[in-house]
């Protein structure tokens, strides 16, 4: 399973099966750089059990006839990419289901194995960090979270914090197969260094993959966290079994994700699908990014705390889309105006998303930084509505 991993790692599954050194390479010395190069024999097995992994948490439990019409090969070929996998504990065999009237050997369904290795998931944000143990179903053994001190300054205090938190949460007694890192910033995806994370420049780049390789001596695997949230989307949520969708997150700041003809969309080194740094008014407010206009200096919760002092609303400095609705429904003078205005303005970044990757395709998946409780389907009315006037 340990270099099934790293292979992997090394071309990104779901992606261009192509490692980012042989996109750059020139065919026979005659500066042709190809979009795309043929998949060795040393990482198609590993592609193939990838994507068996995938059909699975697509379709769930599932024999090897059903797993071989899903795919389109032979149930010969399914058998040989999920023995591997059997023996290493990653699947196991479960429930026996029985031949139908026309006879045939009974099938074995397959799943993911109770007693694989389970994945620390880490969340880096520029003022604390949280950690948690994993099952390859997704059921979470145990997590752990702590801030950054005050005065951290060097990226080596930090790194004993991350290092720290991670040790709490796999403290739970089975060897871990792998750390996946979501960052809230600009990541290097090639080296999984940190580019740079808003409001914690010390961070600014550290080698965070390298560094925590050598500390655990395990996979490690470092990225944005919007497009961690669209993996999670793509694996256990909204986007299973989608070949195109979008996430977006809106908290602090606003990110986005792009999952485009079946492939997560990083750009050269992670560097692209900033959505939240695409211009919507062009004679906006500066953002933080040194542009102007930017959707993220409209819909983000920064924006919304501003608007709610200046238009009197009660405690606006720590004010949240869950407590402007209940001030709406307490009529509270300015509220249902600020809610109005709020999702309009989302609904002008998603409306250029859904021109972006089609509308007859389009499906986005939203995640905001506060909880909406029992307020959730009160605001997405309003910035159906919203979407709708645009379109």
């Amino acid at each position: 399973m340990d270099s099934l991993i790293r292979r992997l790692q090394a071309f990104r599954l779901g992606e261009n099966e192509s490692s980012p050194e042989d996109s750059h390479k020139s065919e026979r010395g005659k500066g042709i750089t190809l979009a795309q190069k043929l998949i060795s024999t040393g990482t198609l097995g590993a592609a193939n059990r990838g994507r068996l992994l995938q059909a699975l948490y697509d379709i769930g439990a599932s024999s090897r006839a059903d797993l071989a019409r899903v795919t389109g090969v032979t149930r010969g070929t399914i058998g040989g990419i999920v023995q591997p996998l059997l023996d290493q504990g990653v699947l196991a065999e479960g429930e026996v289901i029985p031949p139908n009237e026309t006879g045939g050997k009974p099938a074995t369904k397959l799943w993911f194995s109770k007693d694989a290795r389970p994945i620390c998931a880490v969340l880096l944000l520029h003022d604390r960090v949280s950690a948690c143990l994993v099952s390859l179903e997704g059921e979470v053994y145990a997590q752990n979270a702590v801030y950054f001190p005050k005065n951290v300054a060097n990226a080596a205090d930090a790194f004993r914090v991350i290092s720290t938190c991670i040790e709490k949460a796999v403290a739970f007694g089975k060897p871990i197969l792998g750390i996946g890192v979501a960052v809230a910033g600009m990541i290097n995806t090639e080296t999984g260094t940190i580019v740079t994370v808003g409001l914690a420049p010390f961070l600014d780049g550290f080698p965070l993959e390298t560094e925590l390789n050598r500390r655990f001596g395990v996979t490690v695997c470092v990225d944005q966290d919007t497009r961690a949230l669209l993996v999670g989307d793509r694996w256990f949520g909204q986007g299973r079994g989608r070949r195109n969708f979008a996430s977006v997150y809106i908290g602090e700041t606003l990110g986005g994700a792009l999952y485009l003809d079946g492939h997560l969309y990083r750009g050269p080194a992670g560097a692209g699908g900033e959505i939240g740094h695409t211009t919507v008014d062009i004679k906006g407010r500066m953002c933080q990014c040194g542009r102007r206009g930017c959707w993220e200096t409209i819909a983000s919760s920064k924006w919304l705390r501003t608007e709610a002092k200046v238009r009197r609303l009660p405690r606006p400095l720590s004010l949240d889309v869950s407590r402007l609705l209940t001030l709406a429904d307490k009529d509270v003078p300015g509220a249902r105006d600020l809610i109005r205005d709020y999702a309009f303005n989302i609904a002008v970044g998603l409306a250029n998303l859904q021109q972006f990757m089609g509308k007859r395709d389009f499906r986005c998946a939203l995640t905001a930084s506060a909880p909406l409780k029992r307020h959730r389907t009160g605001f997405d009315i309003r910035l159906y509505q919203a979407t709708v006037v645009l379109e």
